[in-house]
């Protein structure tokens, strides 16, 4: 349930209610899959990748998942592979395929050549105009939280490039609409950048400072709509921000819970996910709603997601 609340200065939302609860520990990586009218997204605390059937009216009788023995950060589709077959996840070591008839995945590119390096995992990232994913790594859960991660780059073969290091927290990766400028948020500097992205040829350059939040929680992960606004998901701090293609707030979504993740669009819904808090951390409704995955109506459409290429180099069934 949501209603909006008319604001001259500022567009307000305020959601009440859960679309689906599942009680995610960390609940990330909206996904709409459009082929089959789908909501995919992660549970990187409890290793699972959960498909919610946008068709069926009772969304909890409507939930496919799949368990995996690792964390699982974030999912995209594959040009010319039905995404009921495989689709492409961020995984512990790397990025893999994933079969979603058995469950069961295989690496197409590690973030290191040499040994795999236990104390990262991979968080959040997305697929460029190219066909190329970008993803981040940063501490694994249960470790000391280090500035020891970085932002890779994969262009479908078997190397992974390194386009920033060190970082902390690094989140999601969006594009403007026409594609020219790349959005990058780093949590832990409550920093959105940009930087310019050219279409030939998948350069990035001239990066700056976009968005500073001066909130009490680190902004997490975003999705671009058709009119270039950001929607923001603050964790920690129970909302989303809409900012709009100069950098100024321009709308906030309201939650009852604290730990926002990131958000996707479907249609004009927007779709926000959350992560879990314990007994002490809020109040009894911000823990009890925890977890679970939330919708408004917001009004406006947001970009489709780009299409992963797998190279026949790694996967001769692409």
């Amino acid at each position: 349930m949501s209603s909006t609340e008319a604001k001259p200065e500022l567009q307000q939302w305020r959601v009440t209610e859960p679309f689906l609860h599942l009680h995610c520990g960390l609940g990330e990586g909206p996904y709409y899959e459009a082929a089959t009218h789908s909501l995919r997204f992660v549970d990187i605390k409890k290793k699972r990748v959960h498909i919610v059937d946008l068709k069926d009216p009772t969304p909890e009788s409507a939930v496919e998942t799949i368990q995996l023995d690792a964390p699982v950060t974030v999912t995209a589709d594959i040009e010319g592979v039905d995404p009921r077959d495989r689709i492409v996840i961020g995984a512990k070591y790397g990025i893999a395929a994933l079969d979603r008839r058995t469950g069961k995945y295989e690496y197409i590119a590690r973030f290191s050549a040499d040994a795999d390096n236990e104390r990262l995992r991979s968080n959040d990232g997305a697929v460029d105009p190219h066909g190329r994913f970008w993803l981040g790594t940063m501490t694994d859960i249960g470790l000391d939280l280090q500035p020891e991660g970085s932002v890779f780059l994969f262009d479908g073969t078997r190397t992974a490039r390194s386009m920033r290091h060190p970082v902390t927290i690094p989140n999601s990766v969006g594009w403007s609409p026409g594609g020219h400028t790349l959005y990058f948020t780093h949590s832990t500097e409550r920093t959105i950048y940009a930087f310019d992205y050219h279409p030939e040829t998948g350069d990035v350059s001239n990066e700056r400072v976009f968005y500073v939040h001066d909130g009490s929680g680190e902004p997490d992960g975003f999705r671009v709509d058709v009119e270039g606004n950001l929607w923001q998901a603050v964790y920690g701090e129970s909302c989303v921000l809409k900012i709009s293609p100069q950098g100024k707030l321009v709308g906030e979504i309201r939650l009852p819970t604290k730990n926002i993740t990131c958000t996707q669009f479907v249609g004009t819904e927007l779709f926000i996910t959350t992560a879990g808090m314990q007994e002490g951390e809020g109040t009894k409704e911000e823990v009890e709603l925890s977890g679970a995955l939330f919708r408004v109506d917001v009004g406006v459409k947001g970009l489709n997601p780009f299409l992963f290429k797998l190279s026949k180099v790694v996967d001769p069934e692409s």
